[in-house]
């Protein structure tokens, strides 16, 4: 199995590239703002062919090089249908002027095939299975793609922003909620074995192990006392 992943734009979003072995089919996760000289510069390097862009929620940081990147390599977007909106609206999803012009050449809106996710379904791509579970919180239509454990690698959880090392994703913007993120906490990340290597949108890999004993949001979660904790700041545009 290879991943390669890279921190890109002006929030450090994690974007990743999944496949088999080097010089095979492969799958990129949330290219977002400035991502596409990295997704070109990993292709190359490890001799990948893209099949496919996938979409952790719709919040411009994840999606802003989705066109670009579909349209190099013409390969279908898969996003869950409450934030594909998102795409061809990234002010409305924020609540706010994030200055786009600053944020220098962007193409908004979406590639010319877009799929949509659906709660527990199975991507099988580029010869390798994506479990999806819809983890609303961070926005309506988050979700994470689980790949299961094989002879050499443990399962691998790219958790978008609904959980980070020793955080979890914002809830102030709109779509977010900071209830549902906790239940979405519980139902989808708690049930993991410990073993389960979780890269996330922003910062560094965890597991589900190390998160369980230290990140106060999860704890607190798993001990049913429901605000999932305050202290701990919070990522993610």
């Amino acid at each position: 199995m290879l991943i390669a992943g890279f921190p890109a734009g002006a929030w450090g979003t994690n974007c990743y590239l999944v496949a088999p072995a080097a010089g095979e089919e492969c799958v990129i996760i949330d290219p977002g703002h400035e991502a596409t000289e990295g997704v070109e510069e990993t292709l190359k390097k490890h001799r990948l062919k893209p099949v496919a862009v996938v979409l952790t929620h719709g919040h411009l940081d994840h999606v802003a090089s989705v066109v670009p990147v579909c349209g190099a390599h013409d390969v279908p977007a898969w996003i869950h249908p409450e934030d594909r909106y998102m795409m061809s609206d990234p002010e409305k999803a924020l609540g706010r002027s994030i200055g786009l012009p600053l944020l220098g050449d962007l193409t908004i809106g979406e590639p010319d095939d877009v799929r949509e996710l659906s709660d527990g379904s199975a991507l099988e791509l580029a010869g390798m299975e994506f479990s999806v579970a819809h983890a609303p919180g961070h926005t309506k239509g988050s979700v994470t793609f689980r790949m299961p454990e094989t002879s050499d690698i443990p399962s691998v959880f790219f958790s978008g922003d609904l959980l980070f090392a020793g955080s979890i994703g914002r809830t102030d913007l709109p779509g977010g909620d900071h209830a549902e993120i906790l239940e979405s906490l519980g139902r989808v990340c708690l049930p993991l074995d410990d073993s389960t290597v979780v890269l996330s949108g922003h910062g560094p890999q965890t597991t589900i192990g190390r998160e369980r004993a230290t990140n106060p949001f999860l704890r607190e979660v798993a001990a049913g006392l429901g605000d999932g904790g305050t202290a701990a700041p919070r990522r993610g545009m």
